[in-house]
């Protein structure tokens, strides 16, 4: 099975990818904001995290392997997460990314079922049952940045993660943590330690 495909990107075309590897060119299923980050990466060399489903109806015999693929190992995490939910299956998921995981994950946190239902595919209940169910666990993607963002920074997840715990521990709120992170590392500054950031974070707040 595949995990992952390093080729060239030859065309994108309605939510698929066709990347050359080696003497074959895979056709691969990525959600709409992955198409958007890939539109100017045409004939260049890309990196996708893959997932493997089987598609057709196995009552009819007509079943198809396929591939999926992400931008980094978390969102292939995330979108697995996703379709653990009822009613969310594969082709409902990939339908629905069409904003940035980070974005989705936010609003699952945050139990915004009115943001969440205008995801294409995804209504109210389905909305619902989500924020049930995954509430809990969308921190480590709420905090998608530096080397799991499509745009590579300079800053580590683990020192993230690490920077939101202190934070949280310190009184601020969930949301508070993340904007303050945000802030800081969108200056491009490069950050060693948990210290340096929360100085940076402090220092901007002066």
């Amino acid at each position: 099975m595949y995990h992952r495909i390093r080729g060239k990107l030859i065309a994108l075309e309605d939510l698929e990818a066709i990347v050359e590897a080696g003497h074959f060119d895979y056709s691969i299923s990525i959600p709409q904001f992955a198409q958007r980050h890939l539109q100017d990466l045409i004939g260049k060399e890309i990196t996708l995290h893959l997932m493997h489903y089987i598609d057709g109806n196995p009552q009819k015999g007509r079943l198809v392997p396929k591939l999926i693929g992400f931008l980094s190992p978390l969102e292939r995490e995330f979108f697995d997460t996703l379709c653990s939910v009822d009613g969310v299956g594969v082709k409902t998921a990939l339908k629905a990314l069409v904003r940035p995981v980070r974005d989705v994950a936010i609003a699952i946190e945050e139990q915004n079922v009115k943001e969440l239902s205008t995801l294409p595919g995804i209504g109210p209940a389905a909305s619902e049952r989500i924020v049930a169910k995954l509430r809990r666990k969308m921190t480590k993607f709420a905090l998608l940045v530096a080397k799991d963002s499509p745009t590579s920074g300079p800053v580590k997840r683990d020192l993230v993660n690490e920077t939101f715990d202190a934070l949280v521990s310190l009184g601020h709120t969930p949301t508070e943590a993340r904007q303050k992170i945000d802030a800081a590392v969108g200056t491009g500054s490069k950050f060693k330690t948990v210290e340096d950031l929360l100085v940076a974070i402090y220092q901007q707040e002066r």
